[in-house]
């Protein structure tokens, strides 16, 4: 253990005893990485939306069954053409600076994700054309086209409402001490080492919330996070590694709370923007060789002790859109090797593999490394902490990016911003006309069956041309302290804290 964690762990440990010394309940979450901007609308990070639960409302949430349910807004309506949607918002709600929220001021909110230069909700709110306010507590959103991840989006951080008197004076640095209408207000953060918030007395839901403070701590060591949950350092932690599920299953002191996740886990190809021009940028037969390397099955056994579910698409295989007519394949590397052949590369293919830090990411790399070897890759491992590794593959710097993300509700949320040309997240460089023009068409139909064909397409193209090379589904492990009551754990893998309990 070095030096660097021992002060992490006593950091928390004197953060417990500052805790307990104020005779306030305090639920002290262990995060896996130290957040982003704390700015919904130029957050991009899943431990970022985990700390936003806190102290941000969206317009709409979700439930265990991905059903969408008032949060803010309490009810919408589409026009039959698909292009008007009219939204009732829920009355007498302030934020957290005391200011109302109303109707011009979640036009106010939504203008920003779209106008802000450097929004990243531009792409899930690319339909907008404009905000009308219809009366002080009713909005209608006016679209360019028919758009049917839009309600999707509302319950995510496209969806989440800023104060405007607190985003108009802070500008671009309202991200260092955010407003937002939420259950708890922001107090602090030091980077690397804790985020502070306090209950709200302005919360419009303030009887649901009992826990007086929530403190947020970045500890990438997963060991030493389960350490500190154990300890009573900790109340709950994100990330637990499959391979501590048993261990946590057998202390009564503690709690285990799981679902299948929403998103993906892969590895993101530079095929537009790689400087060196690597034999992966170059070839979709070297990318499909790469993907054909891989044992899907054996590296989830090894890593994860078989708890996840291997994947080849950004939806899980038990998702309604996944493309049954793609499954997984097995590992081939005979065809793999075949493929360089028909490639005319030359063996070993050095490849920059951009991996960001953690017991788990580590790990995947190691076995990714050792299959992708046996068939010509020489997988070179560059561990980066992790909001600098994002900014090098923004940069292009990298030629494999071993990538998690987090998921959406839609199927549009974990596909439109990664592969659409130019898209915000679209850090592979890909760009094809016919995937474009299908990402548009699954984005301007609400009909299911319609959707699925489109999908389909989409996938034969993706599957054929590798943009990014899926490799598994997890599953979302929370442990917690079993004094920790009402906690319930949502496919998004976000933590919820209205309604929770701290004995």
């Amino acid at each position: 253990m070095n030096i660097r964690t021992v002060a992490r762990m006593a950091a928390a440990l004197v953060l417990v005893s500052a805790s307990s010394a104020a005779a306030q309940t305090t639920l002290r979450i262990g995060l896996a990485e130290d957040p982003d901007i704390l700015d919904p609308s130029l957050g991009r990070t899943y431990v970022g939306r985990i700390v936003f639960a806190s102290f941000c409302d969206k317009l709409f949430d979700i439930d265990e069954k991905l059903n969408v349910v008032p949060q803010l807004a309490l009810s919408h309506t589409t026009s039959d053409d698909g292009k008007e949607v009219t939204i009732k918002l829920r009355p007498n709600v302030r934020f957290n600076d005391g200011e109302p929220f109303d109707a011009e001021a979640a036009k106010f909110s939504l203008d920003r994700h779209v106008t802000l230069p450097t929004s990243f909700r531009k792409p899930e709110l690319a339909a907008l054309e404009r905000v009308d306010v219809v009366d002080p507590l009713t909005i209608k959103l006016v679209l360019k086209a028919p758009f049917s991840p839009l309600i999707s989006q509302l319950t995510d951080r496209s969806g989440m409402m800023v104060s405007p008197k607190a985003a108009k004076e802070a500008g671009d640095k309202f991200g260092l001490k955010p407003v937002c209408v939420g259950p708890y207000k922001f107090v602090e953060r030091v980077p690397q080492d804790r985020i502070v918030f306090e209950k709200s007395d302005m919360y419009w839901n303030k009887d649901n919330v009992t826990i007086d403070k929530i403190v947020y701590l970045p500890i990438v060591d997963a060991t030493v996070r389960l350490a500190n949950l154990k300890s009573g350092g900790l109340d709950l932690i994100e990330r637990l590694l499959a391979t501590d599920i048993k261990d946590v299953r057998a202390d009564s002191r503690l709690k285990l709370s799981t679902a299948l996740e929403l998103g993906y886990q892969g590895v993101t190809l530079n095929v537009g923007q790689d400087k060196a021009k690597g034999a992966l940028s170059q070839s979709a037969k070297v990318r499909q060789a790469f993907d054909l390397s891989i044992d899907r099955a054996a590296l989830n056994q090894v890593v994860f002790n078989g708890e996840f579910v291997p994947g080849n698409q950004w939806v899980n295989p038990e998702h309604p859109y996944y493309q049954k007519k793609y499954p997984v394949k097995g590992r081939d590397v005979a065809k793999a090797k075949a493929l360089l052949k028909e490639a005319g590369v030359t063996t070993p293919i050095a490849v920059d593999f951009m991996v960001p830090k953690g017991a788990e990411t580590e790990a995947i790399a190691q076995v990714i490394q050792s299959m992708t070897a046996e068939t010509g890759f020489d997988m070179k491992i560059r561990v980066t902490e992790f909001a600098t590794s994002l900014k090098q593959a923004e940069a292009g710097e990298y030629q494999a990016f071993l990538l998690a993300w987090s998921g959406r509700t839609d199927p549009d949320g974990n596909a439109y911003i990664f592969m659409r040309t130019k898209a915000p997240q679209n850090n592979a460089g890909y760009s094809n006309a016919d995937a474009d023009k299908l990402l548009d068409e699954g984005r301007a139909t609400s009909d299911m069956a319609k959707r699925s064909a489109v999908y389909e397409k989409l996938a034969g193209i993706i599957l054929a041309d590798e943009p990014i090379v899926y490799l598994y589904h997890r599953r979302v492990l929370i442990a917690h302290t079993a004094k920790l009551e009402g906690y319930k754990q949502m496919p998004d893998g976000l933590v919820r804290v209205i309604g929770l309990k701290l004995k």
